[in-house]
């Protein structure tokens, strides 16, 4: 490493500055995705959509078919124990 690069505490001053400056890009990028998903859900409220459900079936697509299936074998299973 130069003397150049160093800098306090033998620190590469330069790699961190460029790590500091990719992730605040990236934090920036996902502030815009979230604001852009936050929108969509908006439209699809004013379309007479539940917001609420279409977060859930979200939630269960990002699941494989084994966890899936799980969850719907457990919750069957909790809602006939309880009676429902």
């Amino acid at each position: 490493m130069t003397a150049a690069k160093k800098g306090s505490g033998g620190v590469d001053a330069g790699r961190l500055k460029s790590l500091i400056q990719r992730i605040e890009k990236l934090e920036e990028e996902k502030a815009n995705i979230a604001n852009d998903i936050k929108e969509v859900y908006s439209e699809a409220k004013s379309a007479g959509y539940d917001v609420k459900i279409l977060r859930q079936v979200i939630r269960i697509r990002k699941m494989d078919k084994a966890d899936r299936d799980e969850m719907d074998e457990l919750l069957d299973l909790y809602l006939n124990a309880i009676g429902e």
